[in-house]
């Protein structure tokens, strides 16, 4: 679910924007909880117009694609993320996103203090919200160069109302 914030951009030029909360194993050996923020595809020039308007939202806000940023190093990041009630909640000055968040993602950044953000510039329509995600369409998504070479990394420090 999104909602725009500024009428300087244009969010209808994302169309419509899914964050999917999950965990998964790090290299660390303990469990990461992971967002992947995407677009169906699905605003008016389809997919080709949804990636040029998130990759302008993502420079609007500090970052590049292909590069990972730690939040918790940039206090001026204007992405952030809120734990609340369940939800995942990300917020940019251009919009708020929020997912829910399975009890072992919850954990896992409760543990951590933080999630991976992987915000892509390439549309996933059959990642449709409503629909039970299969986990290997997402993994091979998620995992895929196509997705990862084309999005924004961001470590964000997890906080909440309490």
């Amino acid at each position: 679910m999104t909602s725009t914030t500024s009428e300087a951009f244009r969010a209808a030029e994302l169309g419509t924007l899914v964050v999917l909360a999950w965990s998964g194993e790090a290299p660390d050996g303990g469990d990461m909880p992971y967002l992947l923020a995407y677009s169906l595809g699905d605003a008016e020039g389809g997919p080709r117009a949804t990636s040029a308007a998130v990759t302008q939202l993502l420079e609007m806000n500090g970052l590049t694609i292909g590069t990972v940023v730690d939040g918790a190093t940039r206090p001026s990041l204007p992405v952030t993320l809120l734990v609340e009630a369940g939800q995942a909640v990300v917020r940019m000055p251009q919009l708020v996103a929020q997912a829910d968040a399975p009890p072992e993602w919850l954990d896992a950044v409760a543990r951590r203090g933080h999630a991976y953000l992987v915000f892509t510039t390439r549309a996933w329509p059959e990642g449709r919200p409503g629909v039970t995600v299969d986990p290997a369409a997402l993994a091979a998504f998620a995992g895929a160069d196509e997705t990862l070479m084309t999005a924004a990394h961001v470590m964000l420090p997890a906080r909440s109302l309490r």
